[in-house]
């Protein structure tokens, strides 16, 4: 018979176009991918894939496998999700995936009082922006802000959430600077991979063209609460910061309306319930940070 587990190997080998990748992939060393995927090569007498300077590339009797391989691990996944959905227990692993800035700016006291009414649910949350494959269970519950709802998989089971607004925000020393006639230029602070945004010539405050340029979210935040420069943050974030305050004469922009997804038979476990119910009524109370009404613009 064939080893699902030499089948997998081969998948990653496959979509990973190298053994390392692989293998960092699957977290094992490449000798344990190259043992696998010449396993099975012996067991279905052909070799699957051809090694170029470029990588690996699949065989024609490669590609024949892979079509049958993904169909073998869609229903492997299908098994483990039906046989997980039946789990009603309140106990057991919680896997829930969210932007970093939600989880520590607005969401974890609510995580802690979930935490707190059921102990027996073990809690895994993973912070990452990056979109996550519910349907492999990569996680049980993702919470995303979603710009388009034409965009979510139609395999994933949405509940939507409150809209999120952004806004343009500087420290408050650095307001009453400039309103002194501080002759410091103010700066656009931006992440790297960002640039400056469409509006940066909005509002009473004049910016230099040169950006200051931060690598994440935590980084940029702590560079406007030092007088920097201004940049765009959630009203989530700029809102509840007092060492902050919003751009005179710029305006809210939306960033798109919170999602809690899941897939299939895991949503229908207890835990997966109650912790998807309890954070959407948590959302609504913070509809109004969300949308950037708990502020007034200073004048």
């Amino acid at each position: 018979m064939i080893d699902w587990d030499d089948v997998r190997y081969f998948l990653a080998v496959a979509r990973e176009g190298s053994v390392r990748a692989a293998a960092v992939r699957l977290g094992v060393n490449h000798a344990t991918v190259l043992r696998r995927v010449a396993h099975l090569e012996e067991r279905l007498g052909s070799h699957l894939f051809e090694r170029l300077p470029s990588g690996y590339r699949a065989t024609t009797a490669g590609e024949e496998v892979l079509e049958l391989a993904e169909q073998m691990e869609a229903t492997v996944h299908q098994l483990e999700a039906r046989v997980f959905g039946r789990d009603q227990d309140v106990c057991g692993l919680l896997r829930a995936t969210l932007a970093p800035a939600l989880a520590t700016h607005l969401l974890m006291p609510d995580f802690a009082e979930f935490t707190r009414r059921h102990p027996d649910i073990e809690m895994d949350i993973s912070l990452s922006g990056e979109l996550v494959n519910l349907t492999n269970r990569e996680a049980d519950v993702a919470i995303r802000v979603v710009y388009d709802r034409k965009t979510l998989p139609i395999n994933l089971h949405g509940l939507k959430g409150p809209e999120v607004f952004g806004a343009v925000y500087m420290s408050r020393n650095r307001l009453d600077l400039w309103r002194a006639g501080g002759p410091d230029l103010i700066r656009w602070v931006v992440i790297s991979d960002h640039g400056v945004p469409e509006w940066a010539s909005e509002g009473d405050v004049r910016t230099s063209e040169v950006p200051f340029r931060v690598s994440d979210a935590e980084a940029q935040l702590a560079a406007v609460r030092q007088g920097l420069g201004i940049t765009t943050l959630p009203c989530f974030v700029g809102d509840a910061d007092l060492l902050l305050v919003r751009v005179p004469g710029t305006a809210l922009h939306m960033y798109g309306t919170l999602w809690l997804l899941t897939q299939g038979e895991a949503r229908k476990t207890k835990r997966v319930r109650l912790f998807t119910e309890f954070v959407s009524r948590r959302l609504a109370g913070h509809a109004p940070l969300l949308a950037g009404l708990s502020c007034s613009i200073p004048r």
